[in-house]
């Protein structure tokens, strides 16, 4: 039952999150030539914004990764738990599940 509601508030996030990135998209994608301008700007006048910036963007690029590989060994621990609990079940009482 706790599994259902954790999977529903999970699901529920996910698309309200979909929803929001959707409608203000737009926004987001206009900031991209205003920052590279900005960044070029610095760099010409000896400044170093272009190496914080490109931190960042190899922050934002290895946050998923990080997410799905998290997702992933939860996913394997929870499974060969459940697998090593059924072969403990299938030891204790052999002949009433063959």
């Amino acid at each position: 039952m706790k599994t259902k509601r954790w999977y529903r508030s999970i699901v529920t996030v996910a698309i309200l999150s979909s929803i929001f990135i959707m409608l203000f998209v737009s926004d987001m994608v206009g900031q991209c030539p205003m920052c590279r301008m900005s960044v070029e700007s610095n760099l010409q006048n000896g400044g170093t914004a272009g190496r914080g910036l490109n931190a960042g963007i190899l922050y934002m690029l290895a946050m998923p990764y990080l997410i799905v590989a998290i997702i992933g060994y939860w996913w394997w621990r929870n499974r060969r738990k459940t697998h090593v609990e059924a072969e403990d079940l299938l030891a204790e009482r052999p002949a009433q599940y063959n």
